[in-house]
């Protein structure tokens, strides 16, 4: 049935608004005169399936840059809260219609009065989700899909908002440990600029009226200061296009695959991507496989959540060896770009029979390890940004200094 978003007058002429199902706009209109309401208003909740077919058969009015209804944070709330109804054993209609009626932000109103329309007119969850599938991914529909199926609907969206969240934190770690270097480096580069292209300039204004000759370290600043103010623009406008190029460039799936197994390669980032990238197939696949999701399937979804191509393109490998035959243990154990650990895990799993939970277990442990080396890398980032900060400073003031030294040698 479809869903209507109303503004409304009571008896007292406040304004009201919410949302209401009705088979017509006009059937929505006499379900509020019904309650004494005198309506203002009346229009359907466009779907996100409405709103795709609107743009492919128009393509104007539609918003180029709207933003998504759930980020990462809001989804992984409003998964616990709906978890956390469905569990205490309230329908999931019911479990909707609080959620509806509790939402603050009119989108995200309208979108769950748009789900709970759709599955009290007997679709199923994941086909409610699937409507959306800009907020809603293929792993998110997969899991409720599987748990509907189940019967263990529950359970399922408790272990998912256990998923979304852990993948948060873990992210969030990552960001506080390399936010403060990246503020560290912008500052020390702001402060080289300026000195450069402002202080370094003077020590040429005061010096030009002497005949002597300036100290080397000297020279090399003002020739570095000259170039700075006079093709600054064009330097930053060739690293913007080379950074744009670079954006396209990853577009291209070759070479974006070459790419990412090259960052693999790297000393200390590489072990990090390694690391994350290996963490969340394990516990993408954990998940999928305990909801009940057939092992092919899971494993399909597990490898669509890697960033890194180059690790997405072994487990696609790995996929292949599984469907062929293989243990999943051993067709993991041959892709060497995935940790050893993940494969000594998923091999007892499958020895014990509890392959979600090893999973789960191999998950944790190389989050924690990802953690570990991010907050050491961390660690020892700050101090040499900051001495490679002071020594660069330190450069262009010898660089000012050094003349006036020479000078007063000279009067002496």
């Amino acid at each position: 049935m479809p869903a209507y978003s109303f503004e409304a007058l009571d008896a007292q002429g406040t304004t009201r608004k919410g949302v209401l199902e009705a088979d017509t706009a006009k059937s929505a209109r006499g379900l509020l005169r019904a309650q004494a309401l005198v309506p203002l208003a009346v229009e359907a909740v466009t779907t996100e399936a409405q709103r795709a077919a609107n743009a492919a058969n128009f393509g104007l009015n539609t918003p180029l840059f709207a933003s998504r209804i759930f980020n990462a944070t809001t989804l992984a709330v409003w998964t616990r809260q709906i978890a956390g109804l469905v569990s205490s054993g309230l329908p999931l209609e019911r479990a909707l219609t609080a959620l509806t009626d509790e939402a603050d932000d009119m989108r995200q109103r309208d979108l769950v009065a748009s789900l709970r329309a759709e599955v009290n007119g007997g679709s199923s969850f994941a086909k409610a989700l699937s409507q959306h599938p800009r907020e809603f991914t293929d792993i998110y529909r997969a899991v409720i899909g599987a748990g509907e199926q189940s019967g263990n609907l529950g359970l399922v969206l408790e272990r998912l908002a256990d998923d979304l969240e852990e993948s948060q934190a873990l992210q969030a770690k990552l960001l506080g440990a390399a936010l403060y270097p990246a503020i560290v480096t912008l500052v020390a580069i702001a402060i080289v600029i300026f000195l450069v292209s402002y202080v370094i300039p003077q020590v040429a204004t005061v010096f030009a009226g002497t005949k002597r000759a300036l100290p080397f370290l000297t020279v090399v600043m003002l020739t570095l200061s000259d170039i700075v103010r006079n093709y600054g623009l064009v330097v930053l406008a060739a690293l913007i296009s080379i950074a744009v190029a670079a954006r396209f460039a990853l577009k291209n799936d070759g070479f974006r695959q070459k790419f990412d197994a090259a960052i693999l390669t790297l000393p200390l980032v590489g072990k990090l991507a390694r690391g994350y990238n290996a963490a969340r197939f394990a516990s993408t696949l954990a998940m999928l496989a305990s909801a009940g999701v057939p092992i092919l399937k899971a494993l399909q979804a597990a490898a669509e959540t890697l960033s890194n191509r180059a690790m997405r393109a072994d487990a696609l490998d790995a996929l292949v060896l599984v469907r062929e035959g293989a243990p999943l243990a051993s067709a993991l154990g041959q892709k060497k770009r995935f940790p050893g650990l993940l494969a000594m895990f998923a091999r007892l799993g499958e020895q014990t029979g509890q392959l979600p939970v090893m999973l789960q277990r191999a998950a944790k442990q190389l989050s924690g390890e990802v953690q570990r080396r991010a907050f050491q890398l961390a660690t020892i980032l700050e101090p040499l940004l900051i001495v490679g900060m002071g020594g660069v400073v330190m450069l262009i003031v010898l660089a000012v200094l050094l003349p006036i030294i020479q000078l007063n040698q000279f009067v002496k």
